[in-house]
């Protein structure tokens, strides 16, 4: 497993159950993954001796972000299995290219440019209306490499104080809800989708996760068809997440991640099959898992901002719901923004679910969000 973190955590503890031994290569000599892995490489990701050791000792390997580094993959291809591919990784390393592909294969998404230099500004601005959202091309996540912009001025200046490097400028949409499709496709090209999840974001980090998606049996199908389309495009092998906005009753492409995906953590405890254990079949060849919901779920984030005084959080307003699945990534240090773990509520409706999150929330003091209504 190339990275260590709670993603990487939450694979190696369903390869584990499943019998397989687990290397995690990670510089993080405190890595959450490694705490549950039978060996830990606590190196550079791109380091010589460390790949030649996965090389030559793991029968598949993987990873748990999308800015691994591709060409590690794509050497350590040529010496056992990886999947998923550096090519995909690639890909959705850089938004120019991520777009550029959704593009070239006739996906639906919303305005944009790409800009390389301080000429490209004029023909971005006539292809997207400000207000805008200027995004680096790379190397940005939860609402990092990420700025509002309201005038041309705004550009001239984000784009110089980010010493030019390349970017994406984005019309800023109204969005009815934002969606998530997450599957996973073995070297067969079979496909296993869960269901379509809706998601809410707070300063640009995930917040919430209501699953199912509150939006109509058509669009869901249309959704997973999108996805299901776009993995085969790829050449995909792996777990896949595909983001998605819905915009005047329409679905546009967002952006993927080559892995799980944090509104995919719903599926550890409402599902028959997690999109952990799915990764583990992926790689080692197993037959997939069935990836239906059994029970309607909502997950909240816990970020490091209730972690108040450097004290711990008071876990009995969670355990004291019997429908609430408490999970901790095992980080020695809590910092605003930081991703600590997460509660998922499984109850016999999404209703009464999403009331019981929202009334965890607010025993721990997560401050509200703004949402669209439960109700569709």
């Amino acid at each position: 497993m190339l990275g260590g973190g709670q993603l990487g955590r939450m694979f190696t503890v369903a390869a584990r159950t499943l019998g397989y031994r687990v290397t995690v290569l990670d510089p993080d000599p405190l890595s959450p993954a490694a705490e549950f892995a039978t060996g830990h490489l606590n190196t550079a990701y791109t380091h010589p001796v460390s790949l030649d050791e996965l090389a030559q000792t793991c029968a598949a390997v993987t990873t748990e972000f999308e800015n691994a580094p591709a060409e590690a993959l794509t050497a350590l291809a040529a010496r056992t299995v990886v999947r998923p591919s550096g090519d995909s990784v690639s890909i959705a390393q850089d938004r120019a290219r991520e777009k550029g592909f959704f593009a070239d294969h006739g996906f639906p998404l919303g305005p944009y440019a790409v800009i390389r230099t301080d000429e490209d500004f004029g023909p971005a601005l006539e292809r997207v209306k400000l207000p805008a959202l200027l995004k680096t091309a790379r190397f940005g996540y939860d609402g990092k490499g990420q700025a509002s912009i309201a005038t041309r001025a705004d550009l001239e200046r984000v784009f110089g104080d980010w010493k030019r490097v390349p970017c994406i400028l984005e019309e800023r949409l109204t969005l009815e809800r934002e969606l998530s499709v997450i599957l996973a496709r073995g070297a067969d090209g079979e496909v296993a989708v869960f269901p379509v999840a809706e998601n809410r974001h707070a300063n640009g980090i995930l917040d919430v996760t209501i699953a199912p998606a509150r939006i109509p049996d058509a669009m869901a199908k249309e959704a997973t068809a999108l996805a299901t389309r776009l993995a085969s495009e790829l050449q995909y092998v792996g777990v896949l997440a595909v983001e998605m906005f819905v915009v005047g009753g329409k679905l546009l492409l967002n952006e993927i991640a080559p892995r799980p995906h944090n509104s995919g953590h719903y599926t550890m405890d409402a599902c028959r099959t997690s999109q952990f254990e799915q990764q583990v079949r992926v790689l080692c060849g197993l037959p997939l898992g069935d990836p239906s919901q059994h029970t309607p779920a909502v997950m909240v984030n816990l970020l490091g901002d209730i972690w108040r005084g450097g004290g711990e959080p008071q876990w009995d307003a969670v355990l004291r719901h019997p429908g609430a699945h408490l999970h901790l990534y095992g980080k020695r240090e809590a910092r605003p923004g930081r991703k600590m773990g997460h509660v998922t509520v499984c109850e016999p409706t999404v209703e009464r679910a999403y009331e019981v999150a929202m009334a965890i929330r607010r025993d721990l003091g997560i401050a509200e969000s703004a949402g669209t209504p439960l109700r569709v």
